[in-house]
C-alpha cells in the first residue's frame, strides 16, 4: 500500500511535493517502531515444514487449506516513517487432510520489490499502475486463491501451495481498485466490495465479482476528502458504505509519513445505503451524531420496517496520534441501526471489551446471525496491536452472553475463522494461529464452537514464528 499512496500523492501534488516529502523523511529523527520488533519482528525466510506434532485429534472431516495474509517487510525498512499496514505481503498456510497436517509453509507474495530482493524474475500479470503489494486478506473465488488489499492494489493469484501465479485483476475484468474485504452473498455467490484509490479521487466504487471470479459491476459513489473505507457490509438487497473521518492527510504526506491518513472529525461520519443494482448517485446517506471509525463489520440485515441493523467494531478515534499504527482510545462492539427514511444512525453498545477481527458463520451474511467471534485487544500499549492478547470472545447477539477462551499467559491470538461442520451456527470449528511470544514459536488451534471455553480439540505445533497478521480463510479442498 505504500507505493499506492506515494504515487497517488505524486499525481495529486506533483513531483515537487513528493520530493519535499522524501527530503523530510530523510531528516526524521531515529525512532523505534513497534511494528518492526517484538511480536511483529519480520520473518526472515520462507519455510516448508512437513513434520508437525499434534495434540488432540484433528476432526477427520477437515480437508483443505487455512491461509492468512499480513505484512512482513523484506530488507531494510525506514523505521520512523514505516506503518504496520505497509509491509511486503507474506501468507502463512496450513494444509490439513485425513485427520493430520500435511504441511505448514510461508511465502512472500511476489511484488516487484520482493522478486527483485529475492533475485527472481518478476511475476507475470497485469498490475495496478500504483502498486502491486497485496498484504491484507486471502480469499477463494471461482475455485482460485487470491491475495488482496485495499486502496489500489489488484488481486494476486496464488497456487494451492501458496506460490505466486500472477498478478490478476480477475482475468482483466477489474479496471478499478479492489478491497481487502469482499462479502459473499449466499443467495447469488457474488462478492460485493467497496473500493477506493490510495489518494483523494472524489469517489469510491461498488465492485461486484461473480462466482466465476469476473467483475460484473464497478459503480462509482461520490465521496470527499479521500476517506479510508476498509470494510463494508451487505444485506439481501443493499451494500453499506462507511464514510468515516479517517481521511487522506496532506500534512502527513508532506512530512514524509508513508501512510498519510489521519483523524479528521470535521469530515463527518455517515453510512450510505446503496441497492445492489442501483446507480451510485441514488445512495441514501445516514448520519451519526458522534464521530467513529470502523475497520471491520460483523454483519448486517434488513428489519421488517425498512431499517438496517449493522453490527460493527467501533473505534472512538483512529490515527489521531500515531503515524505507525492504529491508536484507538476506546473500542466497543456496537449495533448501528441505519434508518434510510430518516437519514440517521442510532448506536447501541453491545460490549465494552476492547476487541477486533470479528467473524460470523458466513452462511448468515446479510441475514440475522446470533453469534460472532472476536479477538480481544490489549489497549495498554501506545497503539492497537502492539502488545497482543490471549483471549477469544464468543458473543451471543440475542442474549448478550460473552464466552471467553483464554490461551493463557504469553500467548497472542488474532482472527479466528468459522468453519461449519453442520447446519447450525454452533455446529462448527473455530481455527487460527496462536503465537507464543517467549518461545518464538506458534500453534494452530482448532476449537469446538459449542464448547468454546473448553480446551482445543486439536493443537498443531508449528516450530516457527507466525507474527500477528491480518485476515485469512479456510479454503476447502
Amino acid at each position: 500500500m505504500a507505493s499506492v499512496i506515494e504515487r497517488g500523492f505524486r499525481a495529486l501534488a506533483g513531483a515537487g511535493a513528493a520530493g519535499l516529502a522524501a527530503f523530510n523523511r530523510s531528516r526524521m529523527a531515529p525512532a523505534a517502531n513497534p511494528y518492526l520488533e517484538g511480536i511483529h519482528r519480520p520473518v526472515a525466510r520462507e519455510l516448508t515444514i512437513e513434520t508437525l506434532a499434534v495434540e488432540g485429534r484433528i476432526p477427520p472431516g477437515l480437508d483443505g487449506l487455512y491461509v492468512r495474509n499480513g505484512p512482513n517487510p523484506l530488507g531494510k525498512v525506514h523505521a520512523p516513517s514505516h506503518h504496520w499496514f505497509l509491509g511486503d505481503a507474506m501468507v502463512h498456510g496450513l494444509r490439513i487432510a485425513g485427520g493430520r497436517p500435511l504441511w505448514y509453509r510461508n511465502r512472500w507474495v511476489r511484488s516487484r520489490r520482493v522478486s527483485l530482493w529475492l533475485g527472481e524474475p518478476p511475476a507475470p500479470g497485469r498490475r495496478h499502475p500504483r502498486a502491486d503489494t497485496a498484504n491484507t486478506n486471502v480469499v477463494a473465488i471461482g475455485g482460485r486463491i487470491f491475495a488482496i488489499v485495499e486502496a489500489g492494489g489488484h488481486p494476486v493469484e496464488l497456487s494451492p501451495e501458496l506460490a505466486t501465479i500472477a498478478h490478476n485483476p480477475f482475468d482483466g475484468t477489474l479496471t478499478r481498485p479492489f478491497s481487502a474485504h469482499p462479502h459473499r452473498d449466499p443467495d447469488t455467490g457474488h462478492f460485493h466490495a467497496i473500493a477506493y484509490e490510495g489518494a483523494p479521487q472524489g469517489q469510491a466504487f461498488h465492485i461486484v465479482v461473480d462466482a466465476g471470479a469476473r467483475v460484473i459491476r464497478e459503480e462509482p459513489v461520490a465521496v470527499a476528502d479521500g476517506p479510508s473505507i476498509h470494510d463494508c457490509a451487505i444485506t439481501r438487497r443493499h451494500i453499506l458504505v462507511f464514510d468515516l473521518p479517517v481521511t487522506f492527510s496532506m500534512g502527513r504526506a508532506i512530512a514524509g509519513f508513508r501512510f498519510p491518513y489521519g483523524w479528521h472529525p470535521g469530515h463527518g461520519s455517515r453510512v450510505g445505503v446503496l441497492g445492489f443494482d442501483a446507480p451510485g448517485d441514488s445512495i441514501r446517506w445516514c448520519t451519526l451524531a458522534q464521530p467513529a471509525y470502523v475497520f471491520h463489520t460483523v454483519n448486517a440485515f434488513e428489519a421488517d420496517d425498512g431499517r438496517i441493523i449493522a453490527d460493527v467494531v467501533a473505534h472512538e478515534s483512529m490515527f489521531e496520534r500515531s503515524t505507525m499504527g492504529p491508536d484507538s482510545r476506546r473500542i466497543a462492539l456496537e449495533r448501528w441501526t441505519v434508518d434510510p427514511a430518516r437519514g440517521t444512525v442510532a448506536r447501541t453498545r453491545l460490549s465494552d471489551l476492547p476487541q477486533e477481527f470479528p467473524r460470523i458463520d458466513d452462511r448468515r451474511t446479510g441475514r440475522p446471525a446470533r453469534y460472532c467471534w472476536t479477538a480481544a485487544v490489549d489497549l495498554g500499549g501506545a497503539g492497537l496491536g502492539e502488545a497482543g492478547d490471549s483471549r477469544l470472545l464468543r458473543h451471543d447477539l440475542e442474549t448478550g452472553e460473552v464466552v471467553v477462551h483464554d490461551f493463557g499467559p504469553g500467548r497472542v491470538v488474532g482472527e479466528f475463522v468459522h468453519v461449519p461442520s453442520g447446519p447450525g451456527e454452533l455446529d462448527a470449528w473455530l481455527m487460527g494461529y496462536v503465537l507464543d511470544r517467549e518461545a518464538g514459536t506458534s500453534a494452530f488451534a482448532i476449537l469446538d464452537a459449542q464448547d468454546f471455553a473448553g480446551p482445543p480439540v486439536a493443537t498443531i505445533a508449528i516450530p516457527a514464528r507466525v507474527p500477528p497478521g491480518f485476515h485469512g480463510n479456510w479454503i476447502a479442498a
